[in-house]
């Protein structure tokens, strides 16, 4: 069965840590760009990074520059997302999806192959 499975959500306070994984069952994720979307209460889904398939090239939005980071371990299947200084305005549900191409238009929702179910963040005091 081919999935992708978030982890690594939870409870945090403004400015702690959380590292998310996405593994992939099913299928490996070498050949594939790992797309990172977030959607909060309300509003629209949206991509906030992107990883190369070989992990050489990786794509922040601005509004998690300079905070989150995007890496991958191939021989584990599976995509990471590292994410210091949060904010409550990071609270959302977070997803992962992977494409077989590149992270050309990375943000948009279309284009991806799979994703995944997605993991609770919630950045609160």
């Amino acid at each position: 069965q081919v999935q992708l499975v978030e982890s690594g959500g939870g409870l945090v306070q403004p400015g702690g840590s959380l590292r998310l994984s996405c593994a992939a069952s099913g299928f490996t994720l070498d050949y594939y760009a790992i797309g990172w979307f977030r959607q909060a209460p309300g509003k629209e889904r949206e991509g906030i990074s992107c990883i190369s398939s070989s992990g050489g090239s990786t794509y922040y939005t601005d509004s998690v520059k300079g905070r989150f980071t995007i890496s991958r371990d191939n021989a584990k299947n599976t995509v990471y997302l590292q994410m210091n200084s949060l904010k409550p305005e990071d609270t959302a549900v977070y997803y992962c999806a992977a494409d077989s191409s590149t992270c050309s238009g990375y943000t948009l929702l279309y284009g991806y192959d799979y994703w995944g179910q997605g993991t609770q963040v919630t950045v609160s005091s």
